[in-house]
């Protein structure tokens, strides 16, 4: 969720040094240029889950951290399970950098001190699972500079329909166990990721898009006339101007005329209220809404909103559930100017149902920048006709081709690999899934520079278990964040 604008001039060196260098191995460990003191390397111990697929083997994987790892100024920290939505600030000491995680199955937020040259330091845990309340997913980093507010981590609850958003002080006291900080203005749902429009999306207001992760889900517009305002605004529902709210209805090819309907009296509802409301004034049911971001740009861009449909199936995991998307789909929302409750076109950019088991398969994390959108997939659904582990993939705006860009890494022949992070002895495909990608460019004044989190679920220790300090979670599964350079913007 930030700026991403470079010039070419600043993108060649960093493409000529990866050529040169051959940057294909995840262990290389390559200093950035003298200008920074940035050094982009190789800093855990755990190797790179993920490997790059034909076509993009420039790419450089560089384990930053992952649940192994001890860190110096704090060697009691575990980097915990299922780490997923995420953010990274500058550390307003002025030296080093700050990045912040969700723990998903923890119900828990960590925050990791990077010092000045990019490697972790210290960590501490600043909500743990008594705290989170619920599964804590998707994540977005409101800052002043993106958003005109912040710096605050918004981070979506997501276990049942009374769910909540949390608004975190990523920078403030470790108040692990505080409940109070949820926003019911945005409403209450099985929710993904509560993400603010940039600031000069629709400037003077406070728009935030969110994703139900539920099989009648719902995409939810929350709108206030006040900057930063996320208390006192109305909540609306996405629905099709003709009132049809079939998701299969809609097709790949074709655009949709969409408006935004009032949830009344949100603030005050339940969860189950909200979900009856939609189902009243027509809201398109969604299968399962989970990521949310926007086009990066600045300006008219902020208004093109991209978010994934994950899908589901009956329990066969063959066949379909009527109305709703099986193989997970990617959808455009473009919000009219001005005003975003005047509506929208609402259209298909890539559905799973075209050669299925090949093409995406559930997609769930979604990462855009100016020129494409990167689509992580969360198979562990366990389609028995999918055809490969979980997969990027990457869809140009432009040429509208979707290619498989990384993939999860299980080199399931290596008998010592096995042993530590397949301890579980699953041989599913896809039992692996993403968290987060964002990129950190600017941040760290590298181009082309992005994190990627790992959900390795059957990297299982003992020694992991309740690494945020409470017994809610009760996860003993491992985690993993990457630096990924070389990704086009």
């Amino acid at each position: 969720m930030f700026p991403n604008r470079y010039t070419l001039a600043a993108k060649l060196p960093a493409v000529l040094l990866l050529a040169l260098l051959g940057c294909n191995d995840s262990d290389n460990e390559t200093p950035t240029t003298p200008a920074s003191e940035v050094q982009l390397k190789t800093h855990s111990v755990t190797p790179s889950l993920v490997k790059a697929m034909p076509g993009f083997e420039s790419l450089e994987l560089l384990p930053l951290i992952g649940s192994d790892d001890q860190l110096p100024e704090s060697p009691g920290f575990i980097f915990g399970a299922q780490p997923d939505g995420a953010g990274l600030l500058k550390n307003p000491s002025g030296e080093g950098y700050v990045l912040i995680n969700n723990h998903e199955i923890l119900r828990a937020v960590s925050r990791v001190y990077l010092d000045k040259t990019f490697k972790p330091v210290k960590g501490e845990y600043i909500v743990d699972g008594d705290g989170g309340t619920w599964r804590l997913c998707s994540a977005t980093m409101a800052t002043p500079e993106e958003h005109g507010f912040g710096p605050t981590f918004l981070t979506a609850g997501e276990s049942g329909a009374e769910s909540m958003v949390h608004a975190i002080d990523p920078l403030g006291a470790a108040d692990k166990k505080n409940k109070s900080r949820v926003l019911p203005a945005l409403g209450r749902a099985s929710m993904e990721n509560a993400v603010p429009l940039p600031k000069d999306a629709f400037p003077g207001k406070t728009v935030v898009v969110i994703g139900e992760d539920d099989g009648d889900g719902q995409l939810v517009v929350y709108v206030s006339a006040t900057v930063g305002d996320l208390q006192n605004g109305k909540l609306y529902q996405l629905k099709r101007t003709n009132n049809d709210p079939v998701e299969t209805s809609m097709s790949l090819g074709t655009t949709y005329d969409v408006e935004l309907t009032e949830v009344e009296n949100a603030k005050t509802l339940t969860g189950a209220q909200i979900a009856a409301v939609a189902k009243a004034k027509n809201a398109i049911q969604f299968a399962r809404v989970e990521d949310v971001d926007y086009r990066k740009g600045g300006g008219a861009a902020g208004r093109e909103v991209f978010f994934t449909a994950t899908g589901v199936s009956q329990s066969d995991k063959v066949t379909p559930v009527t109305g709703k998307t099986m193989w997970g789909r990617v959808y455009k929302l473009t919000l009219n100017a001005n005003d975003p409750l005047t509506g929208g076109k609402l259209e298909i950019i890539a559905d799973g149902a075209v050669d299925p088991g090949n093409n995406i398969v559930n997609p769930d994390n979604i990462c855009v920048t100016q020129k494409f959108v990167y689509i992580q997939e969360d198979g562990d659904s366990f389609y028995r006709d999918n055809k490969h582990d979980g997969r990027i993939w990457q869809y140009s705006l432009a040429s509208k081709q979707l290619r498989p860009m990384l993939e999860m890494n299980h080199r399931r022949t290596d008998p010592a690999f096995n042993a530590k992070y397949n301890t579980v002895n699953s041989t599913n495909l896809s039992s692996w899934e993403y968290g987060a990608m964002y990129d950190i460019s600017d941040k760290v004044g590298v181009p082309n520079t992005f994190l990627v989190n790992i959900h390795p679920h059957t990297w299982q220790d003992p020694k992991f278990l309740n690494a945020d300090g409470s017994t809610v979670g009760n996860n003993s599964e491992g985690g993993q964040v990457l630096i990924v350079r070389g990704v086009e913007k």
